[in-house]
């Protein structure tokens, strides 16, 4: 497993507000950072591992 990361994948923007959270792919375990503000707008993240789409 990666370790946890410290950036949203989706907007760049760093995992410092205490909304944001990191969680694991479910197709291959690479970490996946969401900020907050990407979380409440469902922006698409794609993991860098393995190329998984989600909300």
């Amino acid at each position: 497993m990666a370790a946890r990361a410290d950036m949203c994948t989706s907007s760049g923007l760093p995992l410092v507000e205490a909304k944001s959270t990191a969680f694991p792919c479910p197709d291959c375990g690479e970490s996946i950072g969401r900020s907050e503000r990407c979380r409440v707008q469902a922006v698409k993240y794609i993991c860098p591992g393995c190329g998984f789409e989600g909300p």
